[in-house]
């Protein structure tokens, strides 16, 4: 059952989303701690606001499609913002870039050419999500300052490298095989 397109959950979701100008700004002017914090409230949203619609029954088509906007503005832009004050190798953000890119470019084309793709999230995408929001999270914290572990950063960033490959290359395989017909559920 679909509720009423104004409820909290999209409220909270909508809110996730407008607060990515002012964390990539606290992040592009040094101001990190405040960067921590509203970025950690920002990602405990969007856990809360999928809580919140799931035990009201609030699910809306508006949530469907502005919680994973919400959630790839606030991670494109915080991990853009890191590289570009150099927290943040290079590589990793462009990696995380180019997945988001290319499942985003996956799904409008596949919308286009086969009609209605509803594609739902998956176990390893959800993993990933979770594991670079912890790296940001981490970044932010200064966390190689205050655990005191040499490359803890990069080492987490080889993590982060390697769920973001294994989910777009899942995507990927998924939307091969919608688009080639193969796999009917890979498209529902």
């Amino acid at each position: 059952m679909m509720a009423r397109t104004l409820n909290i959950p999209n409220f909270i979701t909508l809110t996730r989303l407008l607060s990515v100008p002012l964390i990539v700004s606290l992040i592009l002017s040094q101001q990190l701690t405040a960067a921590f914090y509203l970025f950690a409230l920002a990602g405990l949203s969007d856990a809360l606001d999928g809580f919140l619609a799931r035990i009201f029954k609030a699910r809306t088509l508006l949530g469907a499609y502005l919680d994973p906007i919400a959630d790839k503005a606030l991670l494109v832009g915080v991990y853009a913002a890191l590289g570009r004050v150099g927290l943040i190798d290079l590589w990793v953000v462009v990696l995380v870039i180019f997945r988001d890119a290319l499942i985003v470019g996956g799904i409008l084309l596949l919308s286009l050419l086969k009609g209605e793709v509803n594609m739902k999230p998956l176990l390893i995408s959800k993993i990933n999500t979770v594991i670079q929001l912890s790296f940001a999270l981490f970044v932010l914290g200064q966390g190689n300052a205050v655990f005191g572990v040499p490359n803890a950063s990069l080492y987490i960033g080889y993590i982060v490298a390697m769920t973001t490959v294994l989910s777009g290359a899942t995507y990927v395989k998924l939307g091969l095989n919608c688009f080639n017909g193969a796999d009917r559920q890979a498209c529902e």
